[in-house]
């Protein structure tokens, strides 16, 4: 990111001549020569990049966006927090499953080739060399930024007379009697570690009162403390100083163990496999079923050890040994073994200039009037964060107050089980409307805000369903019955996104908001699928997973091929977080091979690899990381000359497009079309300062404007020109 990202032209000043145009696309596109058809052997794994490995590559380039000099300071710590709850994440899921796979013995490779345990391999030398960048980062770069601006983090050798008193005083008030250290000995055997909480492994020298010399002890750090404290401002040197729980604790931690003497002091910290198993087949109620599986999260296989670079190999040998890990799985830290501790500080801080500019989202002039009458009149598409989600809210609102309203239908899979939206399904169950909400338990990570959120909506009186057994429901539709004179009339949110009032505030995502009556039947039968039994209705628009989606992305990729072939103008766009799926991948292949021409922004994952020859060389694949997470999933076939343009809830994942229940549906409104086109897909395809270009050999690079070429970040432009203020 530079300077130039905050103040950003009209993107209509910053277009090549060659994308000015403001009509739509179906227009003749320069593409390799088409080659006639033949059989490519796709076999190949030297085509595919491993997903784990994928996974990590776009976790170092969120780490990446700390390193830029020219982002606000504390917005820097910021990613380097992000990067950090990433990586835990990761070790928590995908390291976690590949070492179940080595466990059971397999030794199946995927597309890449490489068996679960080389995977294993290359994630630990990967993200070996990750964890040392961020501890580089912070102490090498950051911290001392940080200290330039009066934010200081002071050590123990760095307190005054009067911090040290004070925090003596917050050891003996807020610390000691909470704490309960124990002894390891045959009586007390080594407690039970919390999935990545704070711990201290003690060693001491000496007898207790009961003549105990086990030398050895762990003590856990409350969770109901901060672990960033500040001190007063009448005893701060600096305009900010900050002491970690752990600094405190480090200090003191000789008055828990009386007679005795503390030979060591190390902070450790266990990751352990989060993901949940439930039998489906096997339970009668999963709401029962998953609130009895969560608290054994917090307590599964240990994946991971951190610990400081200063702990003796003495005490690292005895932790991997009861935790059942291999040197593999151990870092050793220079700093803090949780860099998440330091995420409270941008908003403890009171410091505007050293964060990004504030921005308040916009809401179209059309839909601050009856919001009925305004979707009657047209579609509408919204998009986050650059235009208020406060329109859906209010929407939902105005349903659960108007008497015409009969009935409510939405699906929830993450959301905050007290936010306004919920509070207005609530209202709307109580005023004797039809409320039937979808919550999708399963949503991994949220699954007990899911169940109190289900618990709640049940309460008021309204239907809840958990979707379908054995198929998450990803899909994010909202439907609303109302009487209009003689006959009823649906109105129809879609959105990329989750019903989330927060993270519309951090992530892009598109909302579209309509009374067609064919996507007002298609929502309905959806939500029919969902609700009740039966065979799965034909849907008129849209597609959906797991019926339809995945096979009408292969057909209309290989419509594209086709055209290609006989000499026609061939032209996708796809803008999606992921692209695993073996199918798609391989239609894109053979799709480039017959001269087609592929623009795909992918955030995240992404198996395929570009620029081979007569495969992949008419394919770009580019990622965007910036202050935004990218999260819209639109996409452009050119189709002989009459575009479709999508949006939708799903990737190009096999989940997504195989095991879930997605929503993927047309844009149509020609205006809206065009908008998807040149806000949505190709400015970032000009975006010149948050983007990542993917090459043949599988690695990215950051791209920064040439010479005299100016500076374009697809955010900064859309804040620019749909957000309020900047």
């Amino acid at each position: 990111m530079t300077k130039s990202d905050y103040i950003m032209p009209n993107t209509s000043t910053t277009r090549t001549k060659k994308n000015s145009s403001k009509t739509d696309t179906a227009k003749p596109v320069e593409v390799n020569a088409p080659s006639e058809p033949k059989e490519i052997d796709l076999t190949r794994p030297e085509l595919y990049i491993n997903r784990e490995l994928s996974l990590l590559a776009f976790h170092r380039r969120v780490l990446a966006q700390a390193t830029d000099q020219q982002m606000p300071l504390l917005e820097r710590l910021r990613f380097l927090c992000i990067a950090s709850t990433n990586l835990d994440e990761f070790f928590e899921l995908r390291v976690a499953g590949l070492k179940q796979q080595v466990a059971y013995g397999s030794v199946q490779a995927g597309l890449d080739n490489l068996s679960p345990q080389e995977v294993l391999n290359r994630i630990s030398v990967a993200a070996h060399k990750f964890v040392d960048e961020q501890y580089r980062l912070l102490s090498e770069n950051i911290l001392p930024a940080l200290e330039q601006e009066g934010i200081c983090f002071l050590k123990r050798d760095q307190w005054s007379k009067g911090q040290s008193k004070w925090v003596r005083d917050y050891f003996d008030d807020e610390l000691l009697p909470i704490l309960s250290p124990i002894g390891l000995d045959p009586a007390h055997p080594f407690p039970p570690i919390l999935n990545k909480s704070l711990n201290f492994i003690v060693s001491l020298e000496g007898k207790d009162a009961f003549g105990r010399d086990s030398g050895m002890a762990v003590v856990q750090a409350p969770r109901s403390l901060p672990r960033l404290i500040q001190f007063p401002a009448e005893l701060s040197e600096h305009s900010y100083d900050f002491i970690f729980l752990s600094s405190i604790l480090h200090a003191h931690v000789g008055d828990l163990f009386p007679g005795m003497i503390v030979t060591g002091c190390y902070q450790f910290r266990v990751t352990r496999n989060s993901d949940l198993f439930v039998d489906e087949e096997e339970i009668d109620d999963l709401l029962r079923a998953l609130e009895g599986e969560l608290p054994g999260r917090r307590y599964g296989d240990s994946v991971r050890l951190e610990v400081p670079d200063n702990c003796p190999d003495k005490v690292i040998g005895f932790l991997l040994k009861h935790f059942k890990l291999d040197q593999q799985d151990l870092y050793q830290v220079n700093g803090p073994v949780n860099l998440n501790r330091l995420l409270p500080l941008p908003d403890l801080v009171d410091r505007p200039d050293l964060k990004y500019p504030s921005f308040t989202p916009s809401v179209p002039t059309n839909l601050r009037r009856n919001l009925f009458t305004t979707i009657h009149e047209g579609d509408l598409l919204l998009h986050h964060p650059f235009q208020s989600f406060t329109p859906v809210i209010d929407l939902v609102r105005k349903a659960a107050t108007d008497p015409q309203v009969l009935a409510i239908k939405q699906t929830l899979y993450r959301t905050r089980p007290d936010s306004v939206l919920v509070d207005a399904l609530v209202e709307a169950a109580r005023s004797n409307k039809e409320v039937t909400v979808v919550v999708e338990l399963r949503a991994r990570f949220d699954e007990e805000a899911n169940i109190h959120l289900a618990n709640r909506l049940q309460q008021a009186g309204a239907h809840v369903v958990y979707g379908v057994v054995g198929y998450k429901t990803h899909a994010k539709m909202m439907m609303i019955v109302r009487r209009e004179g003689k006959k009823l009339q649906r109105y129809v949110h879609l959105g990329t996104g989750n019903y989330h009032d927060r993270t519309a505030r951090i992530y892009t995502d598109y909302g579209l908001l309509t009374c067609d009556k064919d996507i007002g039947e298609d929502v309905h039968k959806m939500f029919m699928q969902l609700t009740s039994l039966g065979r799965g209705a034909k849907l008129k628009k849209m597609l959906q997973s797991p019926f339809t989606l995945h096979a009408g992305l292969i057909e209309r990729i290989e419509r594209e091929a086709e055209a290609a072939r006989q000499g026609k103008p061939a032209h996708i766009i796809a803008k999606i977080n992921a692209l695993t799926e073996y199918e798609v991948i391989r239609a894109l292949y053979k799709a480039s091979a017959a001269g087609v021409k592929i623009e795909l922004i992918v955030r995240g994952m992404c198996c395929l690899k570009p620029g081979i020859a007569g495969i992949s060389e008419n394919i770009q694949v580019r990622s965007i990381v910036g202050r935004f997470l990218e999260h819209t999933r639109c996409f452009y076939f050119l189709n002989r000359g009459h575009p479709e343009v999508f949006c939708a809830s799903a990737d190009w994942m096999v989940r997504n497009l195989l095991k879930r229940v997605e929503e993927c549906y047309p844009i149509e409104n020609p205006a809206l079309k065009q908008r998807v086109i040149e806000q949505g897909l190709k400015l970032y395809l000009q975006d010149n300062t948050q983007a990542w270009v993917l090459n043949s050999e599988g690695h990215y690079t950051h791209l920064t404007p040439k010479n005299d070429e100016p500076a374009i970040s697809a955010q900064q432009t859309l804040l620019h020109n749909l957000a309020e203020t900047v």
